[in-house]
């Protein structure tokens, strides 16, 4: 299977970066093709423009320069995001890369007499987030009520991609973490990802 691994951390030696790389190794060993695509070492530009946001909605919309982003993600049959939570969030990065990339002709189709749209990324079997927070966890789903999950659960996979099993692995209260605590975050990540 072909899997797209997302990563959105500015730091090359982040544990998110770790992370990463624990899940492509994983993919690999499990005879799966992975495509990396690390944000900030691609130098993704993740503002949409004028130009962009004012032909959103009519049939030839395409974001300026993004056609190879979009090639790997039509190519994709699995997705993994890999993100630390900022402010309960997506870094600003990642949500300009679905902002930019999840969009019509592309992610999904407008269906104006309905009001909905119809998803687009059939192909994706997969799609599971990596992510930490510096929050515990009953902050996180008691006061919060886990708005990163809602937000591509709900949202992204079931408005593009409606034949992808959704899972979410979180690594909770990061700031306190112990090396212990990382490294069993890691073979958890290795262990969902070998069941591929």
């Amino acid at each position: 299977m072909r899997v797209l691994i997302v990563l959105a951390h500015p730091l090359p030696d982040s544990f998110a970066a770790a992370v990463a790389a624990e899940a492509r190794a994983a993919l690999v060993a499990g005879g799966h093709t992975v495509d990396f695509l690390d944000l900030h070492g691609e130098a993704f530009d993740p503002r949409l423009s004028c130009s962009e946001r004012a032909s959103y909605m009519t049939p030839t919309y395409r974001p300026d320069g993004t056609e190879e982003l979009i090639a790997r993600l039509q190519a994709a049959e699995g997705l993994i995001f890999v993100f630390p939570q900022w402010w309960f969030n997506l870094p600003a990065i990642l949500k300009g890369f679905i902002d930019r990339l999840f969009v019509p002709g592309v992610a999904f189709d407008p269906d104006p007499e309905a009001g909905r749209i119809r998803p687009k990324l059939d192909h994706i079997r997969f799609f599971h987030v990596l992510t930490t927070t510096g929050s515990p966890w009953w902050i996180v789903h008691l006061h919060m009520g886990n708005p990163v999950r809602r937000l591509l659960k709900r949202g992204l996979a079931m408005a593009c991609m409606k034949n992808a099993r959704f899972r979410m692995l979180t690594l909770h209260d990061m700031d306190r973490a112990s090396a212990e605590k990382r490294t069993a975050h890691l073979a958890r990540v290795r262990a969902m990802l070998s069941r591929i």
